[in-house]
């Protein structure tokens, strides 16, 4: 569940980046998986989501939201599910701009490819 209390207010500015994302209009099931789903099936419906997210204007925006918030469900600003609570262990405040509104989306994707690419202890 995501945790409410850490949302901002109702202002209107902090909510406006919503109104400019690629994804608004599409259906939701492209970035949120139905009960059941695994495997290659999930994984092709990630992907196709992250391409959507790869050319979004408000793709920091977006990210950072659903790492502030804990978003617990679907892929927000490129990230799945698995990837944002990989980034909440790794840590990832130090991607995000002073206010926390914005996070460096590049810098976010290289702690995950070192984290994969690092040996297992």
């Amino acid at each position: 569940m995501a945790h409410f209390r850490r949302l901002p207010g109702p202002i209107a500015d902090v909510w406006d980046w919503q109104h400019h994302g690629a994804c608004k209009g599409r259906d939701s099931l492209q970035f949120f998986h139905p009960d059941g789903e695994r495997g290659s099936s999930r994984g092709r419906r990630e992907n196709a989501a992250k391409q959507v997210c790869g050319r979004c204007p408000v793709r920091s925006e977006c990210a950072a939201h659903a790492l502030t918030t804990r978003e617990p469900y679907g892929v927000w600003g490129g990230f799945t599910e698995n990837e944002r609570h990989q980034l909440l262990q790794l840590g990832w405040r130090e991607c995000a701009d002073r206010r926390g509104d914005r996070v460096d989306v590049q810098r976010l994707e290289a702690r995950l490819s070192d984290d994969v690419s690092a040996p297992a202890r």
